[in-house]
């Protein structure tokens, strides 16, 4: 297998980064969204996490755009500045090739460049297994489960916390 390499994402990635998040909000439960956002707003929102200081990366095999994954503020208010929420998104001809799990190793490790100490995981149905096991095995633990909180496709969904100490954690002020 060709080796998985990361870099950061660029403005020319848009529109693949559209098309993967696309195929997901259609597709799938991870995001809880029913409509995907166009290219204007995908801009708007890389840009965001950019300009925020946040790691926002990409997954290639070979050549070919596998995925991407970026940290984003768990929540808005001046206390959570030093907790991100991760979202890991990979092409579908790429699923079950460990694009993810490269994705999450390199997001942790940058977050922590960046200095923030908690990483959260919002995972989107109860079902998603692979996901919530590829976070267990890279240091994650459950937090949480709100239940019946999402209804898509026709049926209602859980939504999943688990969570993960970055660098010291709360060992020592920030």
């Amino acid at each position: 297998m060709t080796e998985i390499s990361i870099r950061p994402v660029t403005p020319a990635d848009v529109p693949t980064i559209t098309r993967i998040y696309a195929h997901a909000v259609k597709h799938g439960t991870a995001s809880f969204e029913v409509d995907p956002p166009d290219e204007t707003e995908m801009t708007r929102r890389m840009k965001a996490l950019l300009d925020g200081g946040f790691p926002y990366i990409a997954a290639e095999i070979g050549d070919t755009f596998a995925g991407y994954a970026y940290a984003g503020p768990y929540r808005t208010r001046p206390a959570y500045r030093f907790t991100v929420e991760d979202s890991i998104y990979v092409d579908p001809n790429a699923q079950r090739r460990g694009v993810g799990r490269v994705l999450l190793m390199r997001l942790i490790e940058e977050s922590e460049r960046r200095g923030f100490r908690q990483m959260i995981a919002v995972i989107g149905d109860s079902a998603q297994a692979a996901s919530i096991e590829v976070h267990r095995t890279l240091g994650f633990r459950m937090v949480g489960n709100f239940e019946i909180v999402g209804f898509k496709f026709g049926r209602w969904l859980d939504s999943v916390l688990i969570q993960r100490d970055l660098g010291p954690g709360a060992k020592t002020m920030p």
